[in-house]
Protein backbone atom coordinates (compact mmCIF):
# COMPACT_ATOMS: atom_id res chain seq x y z
CA UNK A 1 0.00 0.00 0.00
CA UNK A 2 3.17 2.48 1.24
CA UNK A 3 4.52 1.74 -2.51
CA UNK A 4 1.41 2.43 -4.32
CA UNK A 5 0.44 5.83 -2.37
CA UNK A 6 4.38 7.23 -2.91
CA UNK A 7 4.18 6.42 -6.91
CA UNK A 8 0.40 7.13 -7.58
CA UNK A 9 1.14 10.73 -8.46
CA UNK A 10 3.66 9.60 -10.81
CA UNK A 11 1.50 7.03 -12.51
CA UNK A 12 -1.46 9.35 -12.48
CA UNK A 13 0.88 11.76 -14.88
CA UNK A 14 2.11 9.08 -17.25
CA UNK A 15 -2.09 8.24 -17.77
CA UNK A 16 -2.89 12.04 -18.91
CA UNK A 17 0.40 12.24 -20.81
CA UNK A 18 -0.54 9.25 -22.74
CA UNK A 19 -1.43 9.84 -26.27
CA UNK A 20 -4.82 10.11 -27.74
CA UNK A 21 -6.12 9.96 -30.86
CA UNK A 22 -9.69 12.00 -32.22
CA UNK A 23 -11.59 9.12 -31.76
CA UNK A 24 -10.77 7.89 -28.03
CA UNK A 25 -12.49 9.65 -25.21
CA UNK A 26 -9.91 10.85 -22.31
CA UNK A 27 -12.18 9.57 -18.86
CA UNK A 28 -10.11 11.65 -16.37
CA UNK A 29 -10.15 14.86 -17.58
CA UNK A 30 -9.70 17.18 -14.67
CA UNK A 31 -11.14 20.26 -16.75
CA UNK A 32 -14.70 18.53 -16.93
CA UNK A 33 -16.76 17.61 -14.11
CA UNK A 34 -17.11 13.87 -15.22
CA UNK A 35 -14.00 13.98 -15.68
CA UNK A 36 -13.28 15.07 -12.11
CA UNK A 37 -15.90 12.78 -10.79
CA UNK A 38 -14.17 9.54 -13.05
CA UNK A 39 -10.61 10.65 -11.63
CA UNK A 40 -11.89 10.63 -7.97
CA UNK A 41 -13.45 7.35 -8.29
CA UNK A 42 -10.61 5.70 -9.82
CA UNK A 43 -8.34 7.03 -7.10
CA UNK A 44 -10.81 5.64 -4.31
CA UNK A 45 -10.49 2.21 -6.19
CA UNK A 46 -7.09 1.94 -6.38
CA UNK A 47 -6.31 2.70 -2.94
CA UNK A 48 -8.97 0.31 -1.92
CA UNK A 49 -7.79 -2.81 -4.21
CA UNK A 50 -3.98 -1.76 -3.09
CA UNK A 51 -5.10 -2.40 0.51
CA UNK A 52 -5.76 -6.01 -0.36
CA UNK A 53 -3.78 -6.54 -1.83
CA UNK A 54 -4.69 -7.75 -5.11
CA UNK A 55 -3.98 -11.55 -6.31
CA UNK A 56 -3.36 -10.66 -9.80
CA UNK A 57 -4.50 -7.89 -12.41
CA UNK A 58 -7.08 -9.10 -14.78
CA UNK A 59 -6.28 -7.16 -17.70
CA UNK A 60 -9.37 -6.88 -20.09
CA UNK A 61 -9.14 -4.65 -23.67
CA UNK A 62 -10.48 -1.30 -23.84
CA UNK A 63 -13.06 1.09 -21.44
CA UNK A 64 -16.69 -0.31 -22.81
CA UNK A 65 -18.94 2.73 -23.48
CA UNK A 66 -21.47 1.21 -21.30
CA UNK A 67 -19.10 0.44 -18.56
CA UNK A 68 -16.23 1.78 -17.40
CA UNK A 69 -16.16 5.18 -19.59
CA UNK A 70 -18.99 5.92 -17.75
CA UNK A 71 -17.94 5.37 -14.06
CA UNK A 72 -14.09 5.77 -14.40
CA UNK A 73 -13.68 2.09 -12.64
CA UNK A 74 -12.64 -0.75 -14.88
CA UNK A 75 -15.00 -3.40 -15.55
CA UNK A 76 -17.46 -1.37 -13.62
CA UNK A 77 -20.28 0.22 -14.97
CA UNK A 78 -23.09 2.33 -12.63
CA UNK A 79 -24.84 -1.12 -11.39
CA UNK A 80 -21.69 -2.00 -10.09
CA UNK A 81 -20.59 1.25 -8.91
CA UNK A 82 -23.72 1.95 -6.56
CA UNK A 83 -24.36 -1.99 -5.48
CA UNK A 84 -25.25 -2.28 -1.67
CA UNK A 85 -23.08 -3.83 -0.26
CA UNK A 86 -20.27 -2.28 -1.80
CA UNK A 87 -18.76 -4.78 -4.04
CA UNK A 88 -15.16 -3.69 -2.42
CA UNK A 89 -15.57 -3.16 0.67
CA UNK A 90 -18.47 -5.09 1.41
CA UNK A 91 -19.62 -1.83 3.60
CA UNK A 92 -24.18 -1.39 3.23
CA UNK A 93 -23.87 1.94 2.53
CA UNK A 94 -21.07 0.86 -0.90
CA UNK A 95 -18.21 1.94 -1.89
CA UNK A 96 -18.54 5.62 -2.01
CA UNK A 97 -18.72 5.98 -5.58
CA UNK A 98 -19.78 9.16 -7.54
CA UNK A 99 -22.31 8.92 -10.44
CA UNK A 100 -21.11 10.80 -13.26
CA UNK A 101 -23.57 12.88 -14.94
CA UNK A 102 -24.17 10.50 -17.81
CA UNK A 103 -27.13 9.15 -20.44
CA UNK A 104 -25.75 6.60 -21.26
CA UNK A 105 -27.04 2.69 -20.14
CA UNK A 106 -26.47 2.27 -16.08
CA UNK A 107 -25.40 -1.40 -17.44
CA UNK A 108 -22.47 -3.22 -19.05
CA UNK A 109 -22.87 -7.44 -19.73
CA UNK A 110 -19.25 -7.38 -19.88
CA UNK A 111 -19.00 -5.94 -16.11
CA UNK A 112 -21.72 -8.16 -14.86
CA UNK A 113 -20.24 -11.30 -16.12
CA UNK A 114 -17.00 -9.96 -14.36
CA UNK A 115 -18.62 -9.42 -10.67
CA UNK A 116 -20.71 -12.63 -11.14
CA UNK A 117 -17.72 -14.45 -11.47
CA UNK A 118 -15.49 -12.65 -8.83
CA UNK A 119 -18.55 -13.20 -5.99
CA UNK A 120 -17.14 -16.59 -5.79
CA UNK A 121 -13.86 -15.91 -4.73
CA UNK A 122 -12.11 -15.79 -1.31
CA UNK A 123 -10.02 -12.83 -0.54
CA UNK A 124 -9.22 -9.94 -1.96
CA UNK A 125 -10.22 -8.24 -5.22
CA UNK A 126 -7.93 -8.57 -8.12
CA UNK A 127 -6.77 -5.86 -10.05
CA UNK A 128 -8.52 -4.79 -13.10
CA UNK A 129 -7.26 -2.89 -15.91
CA UNK A 130 -7.07 -2.69 -19.88
CA UNK A 131 -4.64 -3.11 -22.17
CA UNK A 132 -5.29 1.09 -23.41
CA UNK A 133 -7.05 2.93 -20.72
CA UNK A 134 -8.99 5.98 -23.09
CA UNK A 135 -12.31 4.48 -24.45
CA UNK A 136 -11.72 4.13 -28.49
CA UNK A 137 -15.27 4.36 -30.87
CA UNK A 138 -15.99 3.95 -34.10
CA UNK A 139 -16.11 7.06 -36.73
CA UNK A 140 -17.49 10.22 -34.56
CA UNK A 141 -19.83 8.06 -32.05
CA UNK A 142 -18.64 8.10 -29.03
CA UNK A 143 -21.55 5.07 -27.91
CA UNK A 144 -19.65 2.57 -29.57
CA UNK A 145 -16.85 0.63 -28.97
CA UNK A 146 -13.79 -0.08 -31.51
CA UNK A 147 -10.64 -2.39 -31.11
CA UNK A 148 -7.52 -0.56 -30.15
CA UNK A 149 -5.11 0.05 -32.93
CA UNK A 150 -1.42 -1.88 -32.45
CA UNK A 151 0.05 1.12 -31.63
CA UNK A 152 -2.48 2.46 -28.76
CA UNK A 153 -2.31 -1.24 -27.11
CA UNK A 154 1.42 -0.87 -27.15
CA UNK A 155 1.43 2.43 -25.24
CA UNK A 156 -1.30 1.23 -22.91
CA UNK A 157 0.37 -1.77 -21.82
CA UNK A 158 3.18 0.37 -20.40
CA UNK A 159 0.44 2.02 -18.19
CA UNK A 160 -1.05 -1.33 -17.45
CA UNK A 161 2.52 -2.69 -16.47
CA UNK A 162 3.68 0.26 -14.74
CA UNK A 163 0.55 0.25 -12.45
CA UNK A 164 1.31 -3.67 -11.76
CA UNK A 165 4.43 -3.05 -10.49
CA UNK A 166 2.87 -0.13 -8.30
CA UNK A 167 0.72 -2.83 -6.94
CA UNK A 168 3.19 -5.21 -6.53
CA UNK A 169 1.88 -7.30 -8.69
CA UNK A 170 3.27 -10.33 -10.67
CA UNK A 171 0.77 -12.59 -11.86
CA UNK A 172 -1.70 -11.80 -14.75
CA UNK A 173 -4.93 -13.15 -16.08
CA UNK A 174 -5.12 -12.05 -19.93
CA UNK A 175 -9.25 -11.18 -20.39
CA UNK A 176 -9.23 -11.69 -24.33
CA UNK A 177 -6.78 -12.34 -26.86
CA UNK A 178 -5.76 -8.64 -27.31
CA UNK A 179 -4.89 -8.94 -23.76
CA UNK A 180 -2.64 -12.05 -23.90
CA UNK A 181 -0.82 -10.59 -26.99
CA UNK A 182 -0.55 -7.20 -25.39
CA UNK A 183 1.32 -9.47 -22.47
CA UNK A 184 3.47 -11.63 -24.68
CA UNK A 185 4.69 -9.00 -26.32
CA UNK A 186 6.09 -7.66 -23.09
CA UNK A 187 7.46 -11.25 -22.01
CA UNK A 188 4.52 -11.27 -19.12
CA UNK A 189 3.44 -15.00 -18.77
CA UNK A 190 -0.80 -14.90 -18.16
CA UNK A 191 -3.19 -17.59 -17.59
CA UNK A 192 -5.53 -16.60 -20.97
CA UNK A 193 -9.49 -16.60 -20.26
CA UNK A 194 -12.70 -15.96 -22.89
CA UNK A 195 -13.59 -12.64 -22.81
CA UNK A 196 -17.25 -12.75 -21.57
CA UNK A 197 -18.56 -10.88 -24.72
CA UNK A 198 -20.00 -12.03 -27.64
CA UNK A 199 -21.37 -15.31 -25.89
CA UNK A 200 -18.28 -16.00 -23.80
CA UNK A 201 -19.48 -15.38 -20.49
CA UNK A 202 -20.52 -19.42 -19.41
CA UNK A 203 -16.69 -20.07 -20.56
CA UNK A 204 -15.20 -17.10 -18.93
CA UNK A 205 -17.01 -17.83 -15.64
CA UNK A 206 -15.94 -21.60 -15.23
CA UNK A 207 -12.25 -20.45 -16.29
CA UNK A 208 -12.50 -17.95 -13.46
CA UNK A 209 -14.06 -20.33 -11.33
CA UNK A 210 -11.09 -22.24 -11.45
CA UNK A 211 -8.29 -19.68 -11.11
CA UNK A 212 -10.20 -18.37 -8.01
CA UNK A 213 -9.86 -21.68 -6.22
CA UNK A 214 -6.70 -21.45 -6.63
Amino acid sequence: MDHFESGRDEWMTELDNLDRPADAEFLYDPLTEDGRIRRGNLQRYLSLIAAGPPPFMLLGEAPGYRGSTVTGVPLMSVRELVARPGLLTGKAAGDGFLVPHTTRPGWESTSGAVWRALAERQGPVPLMWSTYPHHPFSGNDPATNRRPRPAEIRAGIRIALLLAELMGVDTFVAMGRVAERALADQNKTATAVRHPAQGGARIFAEQMREILRQ
